[in-house]
């Protein structure tokens, strides 16, 4: 069964409850912190496991035994982004997030909190808060070329980004625009266009270069996939993750040799996989034990690989 939570907290509660009284045993998702937290716990009350993709907040599994995920966290990709920034020459930076959205404003946190303990207290010259659904940013994105900062770490939704990106590059703002793993997709190429040019983003794995035997099977038949579809034949991170999320709960099924949904939470805590985003096992959390990320940027309108960074 599939349901659509609309990228909505209200919505993710009824598509909990719609996938709890249709009977499902385990759920794949879902893709936001939000919308993930929101439906948590009814799928703890119901006894029915969750494997998040790319859901990155702590507060997804934290108190939560039946809810694990096979991506990083935010500490983690914040604290990479913010290494990055530095090691590239950055002394100040600029933060944007959205007010209210659990991705945005955690990630914006942990960067904050990294940036300043290796370029100093005084390094964030500027923290700017947008609504839900706000189209116009330049009142905000003045106060920031206002601070004049080297970089703009900017984590927010797909819709927003190229608004962001756009709005920034036509008031003059030159800093480079960085962002997390939400920004890897095509969409934001598309609808930024050449404004998007030089925008250095954190994400789960690199599709040129397969990390296992599953990643390479996965990369040939996703691509045969998106061309049958007449789709574009880059693979966003998440569409790895949600298959890795398939592999576990597959794997769990059969270690636990029964559909019974606490089975198959028990085997989930036990589970190892070599998946497409590569090894798979959890820590106490349900927190997929994970110590690198990519760092892609756009160049001639395509994501391009930068760099891994791994921290222990």
């Amino acid at each position: 069964m599939e349901v659509d939570n609309k990228s909505d907290k209200t919505e993710a509660v009824s598509a909990a409850q719609s996938l709890i009284a249709s009977g499902v045993k385990v759920v794949l998702g879902s893709y936001g912190s939000g919308v993930s937290i929101a439906a948590g716990d009814f799928f703890a009350d119901a006894q029915i496991p969750a494997i998040g993709a790319s859901c990155t907040n702590p507060q997804v599994t934290l108190g939560n035994d039946y809810y694990f995920r096979v991506c990083f966290l935010d500490p983690f990709q914040g604290t990479v982004m913010a290494n990055y920034a530095y090691q590239e020459g950055a002394k100040t930076a600029a933060v944007i997030t959205q007010l209210g959205d659990d991705y945005s404003s955690g990630l914006g946190s942990y960067f904050v909190d990294a940036f300043k303990s290796l370029a100093g207290e005084n390094a964030i010259v500027s923290e700017e808060q947008f609504q839900t659904n706000q189209t116009d940013f330049k009142a905000i994105l003045t106060n920031v070329k206002a601070a004049n900062p080297d970089v703009i770490f900017a984590p927010s939704s797909i819709a927003t980004a190229p608004l962001i990106i756009k709005q920034a590059r036509e008031l003059g703002i030159t800093a480079k625009i960085m962002a997390g793993d939400t920004w890897e997709n095509s969409s934001i190429i598309e609808n930024a266009g050449e404004h998007a040019e030089g925008v250095v983003l954190s994400t789960f794995y690199d599709e040129a270069d397969p990390a296992t035997e599953e990643a390479a099977s996965f990369v040939k038949g996703f691509k045969e996939y998106l061309k049958e579809n007449n789709q574009s034949e880059i693979i966003p991170a998440v569409s790895a993750l949600g298959y890795d999320a398939y592999l576990v709960a597959l794997e769990a099924i059969k270690q636990a040799q029964s559909t019974d949904s606490v089975a198959i939470r028990d085997a989930l805590a036990k589970v190892e996989i070599d998946g497409v985003t590569g090894h798979i096992s959890f820590d106490e959390n349900g927190d997929a034990k994970k110590d690198m990320a990519f760092i892609k940027v756009i160049k001639n309108g395509a994501f391009e690989f930068l760099k891994t960074v791994t921290v222990q």
